[in-house]
């Protein structure tokens, strides 16, 4: 795989202590009925009620993930039955069916992905479907049934993915009341996912922004072991966190490992529910550290839940690590090309820099590479070579007479 290097400006801040420890509660109403969209900066951007949508489209332009939402209470399999043969499934015959589920660790892993070969280095499955190298498109190979919350049944094909729309078939399972259906990704530009309702036959715009939040609020199916519907805090793509245990929540500190891009790192197990005494516990030694879309960092510790009478969530949050966007910065120091295809870039500094350290930190506050810059005058080029650094999301920071330039780099 080539590595791309994303190189944006901007002025790092950190310290130990980067602004005071704040209490916040979050809610997802009774019955854990609203999904509550919430950034860790702004506090909360939207909310939407979980029961409105049965399906959501991924919009981004290389993905082509599809949820089904089964925390409302939807079950969804997949049948033997091919494309071709949709007319032949007129009854229900769940023996002969596949239970599939969301994925609860990654968004773009939806329950009709299952089945895909994308991890292979020639993979064109995406599961419902097979993607065609010379069209770009993608043509619908499976049918597949969702059980709805009345235990009524619908039987759904994806016919394609051309052009940035989505075009679906669903029908009771007799065969009745067919419908097609679409979805065209330009009318959620910006969002992570676009919905729709099989009840109402209409498309829903529920997200905010992507870029505008941090974690989402909600109930969810999680497997513990077995799939069963939770209340619990799942991350943002691009959102990164890692959860601290067994040491004081005083002395947690968030580049002792590393960070994951799993989005239930929070998830729900900061709560048990005692038998006993019938009320919920807290871990007193549990943290969280999140990295949000900016790359500040977040320290998040859970200390209630009103259950499902209220559904909220209680929380302190710290800032413990900020990036700061400054203009006047990203003049004096430009990076390129970006992006590159062999791991080479060259910063081109605004300013003479002497006894200056370049160094390359990834996100759990790892050194992963360093050199001297040293004698330089402005518009100075240095090249810095990252060719051997593994993908991921990193920090690169020139520290120069006391002033501290930063770059976002995103290696892949």
């Amino acid at each position: 795989m080539k590595h791309s290097i994303l190189l944006s400006s901007a002025v790092f801040l950190s310290a130990a202590t980067a602004s005071a420890q704040t209490t916040v509660t979050v809610t997802t109403g009774a019955g854990n009925a609203t999904q509550t969209y919430y950034s860790l900066e702004n506090g909360v951007q939207g909310s939407a009620a979980l029961a409105d949508w049965d399906l959501g489209f991924e919009i981004n332009s290389f993905n082509s993930s599809i949820l089904v939402n089964t925390a409302k209470g939807l079950t969804v399999f997949e049948t033997p039955v091919a494309v071709a043969d949709w007319a032949t499934l007129t009854e229900a015959d769940e023996a002969s069916w596949t239970p599939i589920h969301n994925s609860e660790t990654y968004w773009s892993a939806g329950a009709l992905t299952n089945g895909n070969n994308l991890m292979d280095p020639e993979g064109l499955n995406v599961g419902w479907g097979e993607y065609n190298m010379t069209t770009h498109t993608i043509a619908g190979t499976k049918v597949y049934v969702v059980k709805l919350v009345d235990e009524t049944y619908k039987k759904l094909r994806i016919n394609s993915l051309a052009t940035s729309t989505y075009s679906f078939t669903y029908a009771d399972i007799d065969g009745s009341n067919e419908q097609t259906a679409s979805l065209v990704k330009s009318a959620f530009a910006g969002k992570n996912f676009g919905y729709f309702s099989l009840a109402s036959g209409t498309s829903l715009d529920l997200e905010p922004a992507a870029a505008s939040w941090d974690l989402l609020f909600t109930k969810y199916v999680g497997f513990v072991p077995t799939p069963y519907p939770v209340a619990g805090v799942l991350q943002n793509k691009k959102v990164w966190a890692m959860q601290v245990d067994g040491v004081p929540t005083v002395d947690a500190v968030w580049n002792s490992a590393d960070m994951d891009s799993a989005k239930n790192i929070i998830g729900s197990d900061w709560k048990t529910f005692n038998m006993t005494t019938f009320q919920y516990e807290y871990a007193a030694d549990r943290t969280y550290f999140v990295q949000d879309r900016s790359f500040n960092i977040w320290k998040l510790i859970f200390t209630g839940y009103g259950g499902s009478t209220n559904g909220d969530m209680t929380f302190t949050q710290e800032l413990v690590s900020s990036v700061s966007v400054d203009e006047q910065v990203y003049t004096k120091l430009v990076v390129y090309p970006n992006p590159t295809t062999n791991g080479q870039v060259n910063v081109v500094l605004g300013r003479e820099v002497s006894n200056g350290q370049l160094s390359i930190v990834d996100r759990a506050g790892r050194l992963v590479k360093t050199q001297l810059v040293n004698g330089t005058g402005a518009l100075s080029n240095v090249a810095v070579d990252l060719s051997g650094v593994e993908p991921g999301l990193y920090l690169a920071r020139l520290d120069a007479e006391g002033v501290v330039f930063t770059a976002t780099v995103v290696v892949e």
